[in-house]
């Protein structure tokens, strides 16, 4: 290579490392990453914190059980989804907005869940915790929103992986902070303790811009819920990206399913399984979101999808070693680790890839519509795998949920080729 060639190739490697740094260190990442955070925290202060507070005041088991319906608005977000595309709160503008009003209330209810007794009215427990997951899903939506309309198309694998990251450091305050914290203290000061820790979430809310409104928003309530549903389904391969949605990672969903039971049956403590699986796979995952969304700022959203969708089924594989090895600690790190980044840069990937496809003016509605079918695996293809594992064993169990990543991966010849930059070659968006 002449030298003057070389020193311009030098110059364009440069100048993408530049592009690449600016982008990381942006204020739309951090606001991304704050964001997570403050959708993160919410979700286990009505599930495994409250249920170890009911416990601990006697609560019978069939209502704690029952506690979960209160969980519903996250499935059912879509229903009011179209409300916040079409109206705007004065002042703060449509995003903002609402994610003010949200916060707030979500603040509130915390604050009023952690009031409550669950051993004299969990009637009103019941009630509180509602309060809490509805105002969640509503910071849900419009946090989805957001992201999607302040990012641009080359910042959304990357924003979405801080996204995924900041969720995933919120649950962790919540749900280990708040239960090592319920031993020092009562369960009433933990809530009030996590009310004040959406602080930081309000203050970004106030101080970041407000995203450019798409032309062609809804104008009325009617025109908010038909046409988010008239301009999808016009698309060219609609159907199929719905059934590439629920296949992507309905293996990797289904043995995350059963992974609690596998280990104990191995033969694992509760200590190796909570320092390994839980605190060192934590970290595995925050660093394998992070680095699939480094990796989607250089190749972009369809290779990673491949290459991601590739490396998740290879990891459930990977557990069928711990069938052989028996309860060993260093095999089990080594699976955790590999399957634990595999898996944070696959969901990396694949919420960059459901933003990249919501059409601008209708994103609250459209984005809410994808995340809350892509929770029914979660439910449903969830519910026989302790059927499964009992005909077929363990190993067989795995190496079918690997199997099973197959639809999903032959879809993306469609939707998202190996050669194509985008996400969006054969549906046609907006």
């Amino acid at each position: 290579m002449p030298p003057e060639n070389r020193e311009s190739h030098q110059l364009i490697i440069t100048e993408h490392r530049s592009s690449m740094w600016r982008i990381i260190l942006s204020r739309r990442m951090l606001v991304t990453f704050v964001m997570g955070f403050s959708c993160g925290l919410p979700l286990l202060l009505t599930l495994s914190v409250l249920q170890a507070w009911m416990k601990e005041e006697g609560v019978d088991l069939t209502v704690i059980g029952m506690m979960s319906l209160v969980g519903l608005p996250y499935t059912l977000k879509f229903l009011w989804a179209p409300a916040l595309d079409r109206f705007t709160i004065l002042f703060f503008g449509r995003r903002r907005g609402w994610l003010l009003v949200a916060q707030l209330a979500l603040v509130g209810a915390i604050i009023g869940l952690g009031l409550t007794d669950p051993g004299v009215k969990p009637w009103l427990v019941a009630f509180a915790a509602f309060l809490v997951t509805f105002f969640s899903a509503s910071q849900d939506i419009v946090v989805d929103a957001y992201r999607r309309e302040d990012l641009a198309d080359d910042e959304l694998g990357l924003g979405s992986s801080l996204y995924v990251n900041g969720y995933r450091v919120g649950m962790l305050l919540a749900s280990g902070g708040g239960l090592i914290m319920a031993d020092h203290m009562s369960f009433q000061a933990v809530y009030l303790i996590m009310a004040a820790c959406m602080l930081p979430g309000i203050i970004t809310t106030l101080l970041t811009p407000e995203p450019r409104v798409a032309e062609g928003t809804p104008r009325t309530l009617a025109e908010a819920v038909i046409n988010p549903l008239v301009e999808y389904f016009s698309r060219s391969g609609a159907l199929w990206m719905l059934a590439f949605i629920l296949f992507y990672k309905i293996g990797d969903t289904m043995a995350s399913a059963m992974t609690m039971p596998f280990y104990l049956e191995v033969g694992f403590t509760k200590t190796q399984i909570g320092a390994v699986v839980k605190l060192f796979g934590f970290w595995a995952t925050i660093i394998g979101g992070l680095g699939g969304g480094i990796f989607m700022l250089r190749y972009k959203i369809n290779k990673s999808l491949w290459v991601f969708g590739f490396l998740q089924a290879i990891s459930t594989v990977c557990f069928v070693i711990l069938t052989k090895t028996g309860p060993n600690t260093v095999v089990l790190a080594g699976v955790i680790a590999f399957e634990n980044l595999s898996s944070g840069m696959g969901t990396a990937a694949f919420a960059a890839f459901m933003a990249s496809i919501t059409n601008k003016k209708f994103t609250a509605t459209q984005y809410a519509l994808l995340t809350s079918l892509m929770g029914i695996p979660r439910v449903f293809a969830s519910a026989p795998t302790g059927f499964m594992v009992k005909q077929i064993g363990w190993g067989g169990f795995f190496i079918t949920c690997a199997l099973l990543a197959i639809p999903g991966m032959l879809l993306l010849v469609k939707f998202a080729p190996w050669r194509s930059a985008g996400a969006e070659t054969e549906m046609g968006r907006a």
